[in-house]
């Protein structure tokens, strides 16, 4: 299949903008329909399938010949960025990105997020689509609900004894507290299995408990007790600070729609809560895509590749409506969250 391409008309000859009274997003629709952007690419997702499956094949393979050495541990960063890959495949198997068939994106999804990470892939998507119908609502987006971190002023107010001190000083625990996120979401997939369906429960409960017991059986045949202890340590710290360094742009610190003022249309919504990390091919690669995160939001099954291609098309068109898009570099995203995360704690930190 050939790759689109882009050009940046977004509205028909003789308009500058939507109709009067119409959709905001309703032509920058149009146009990226039009222009094929939201075609499914199956022979880029199948390299990438491949390309990742090999990988983690090789780096099992190597934690099996290097066996009981100090040199093993070198590898669990390795492993740490391939199993990034492997949850940003099922991300996008989530979002219908792969293919636009309910069971085989399932099939792709719980076999990567189960099987090779060890997490629920319908407790991620269950939480991560009501995330995307609503970013950053204080009353209907999970990433934003007070818990260990709080995002507002009003969540900070009330939190006493140790979670007031994690509030005060959360912008400085932010990135170390990620390194416990691979646990984390181990945790939480087998907790939603109580939710879950009968049938659905038991696919999941037999893909979760063997990853847990073919990683357990790698480490433990391949290596020492201590030292597969701290391969595992090593690998889910790395894992879930990649995680982490991958979502924490996306967000914080962005625009937070007032529960009790007018509902936001589509395109509002979705591009005054998100954030776009300037980058090139390494940023894309390291991101798995989500520094398009505007681009993503408005367009969830638009695959992987094409988002790059839509960003010019989308930057334009709010350009026309005058809606801010905001577009920064890697490190600087990150500054902006946590700064956001500090200015939250601040009320605590002066009482």
């Amino acid at each position: 299949m050939s790759q689109p391409t882009a050009t940046l008309a977004v509205h028909p000859p003789g308009t500058s903008g939507p109709p009067s009274g119409g959709s905001e997003f309703a032509p920058l629709l149009r146009t990226v329909k039009g222009q094929g952007l939201l075609d499914r690419r199956f022979d880029w997702y199948a390299r990438g399938i491949a390309v990742n499956a090999l990988a983690l094949a090789g780096v099992v393979t190597a934690v099996v010949l290097i066996g009981d050495s100090w040199w093993t541990l070198l590898l669990a960063p390795l492993l740490a960025v391939f199993c990034a890959r492997t949850a940003f495949i099922g991300h996008d198997a989530g979002h219908a990105q792969i293919t636009g068939n309910k069971v085989v994106g399932r099939a792709i999804g719980v076999i990567h997020a189960n099987l090779l990470l060890g997490m629920s892939y319908s407790w991620w998507n269950r939480k991560h689509n009501r995330h995307h119908a609503h970013p950053n609502h204080i009353d209907k987006d999970p990433d934003v609900a007070a818990d260990i971190l709080v995002f507002t002023g009003e969540q900070a107010k009330d939190r006493t004894g140790f979670r007031n001190w994690l509030t005060r000083n959360q912008a400085w625990l932010f990135f170390p507290l990620t390194l416990l996120e691979g646990i984390a979401l181990k945790i939480q997939g087998f907790q939603d299995l109580r939710r879950q369906q009968p049938r659905e429960r038991a696919v999941e409960a037999v893909l979760l408990v063997s990853h847990v017991a073919g990683y357990a059986t790698l480490l433990l045949t391949s290596m020492s007790p201590g030292r597969a202890l701290a391969f595992a340590a090593l690998h889910q710290a790395l894992l879930g600070l990649h995680l982490g360094l991958s979502f924490a742009p996306n967000h914080k610190g962005m625009e937070m729609p007032d529960p009790n003022g007018e509902p936001w249309g589509h395109l509002r919504r979705q591009v005054l809560t998100s954030r776009n990390v300037r980058g090139g091919p390494v940023t894309d690669w390291f991101l798995g895509g989500l520094n398009y995160q505007i681009e993503h939001h408005l367009f969830p099954s638009m695959p992987r590749p094409h988002l790059r291609l839509a960003q010019p098309l989308v930057r334009a068109h709010c350009r026309e409506l005058g809606i801010p898009y905001m577009e920064t570099g890697l490190v600087d995203s990150y500054r902006q969250a946590l700064s956001h995360l500090h200015e939250v704690g601040e009320p605590l930190r002066a009482d």
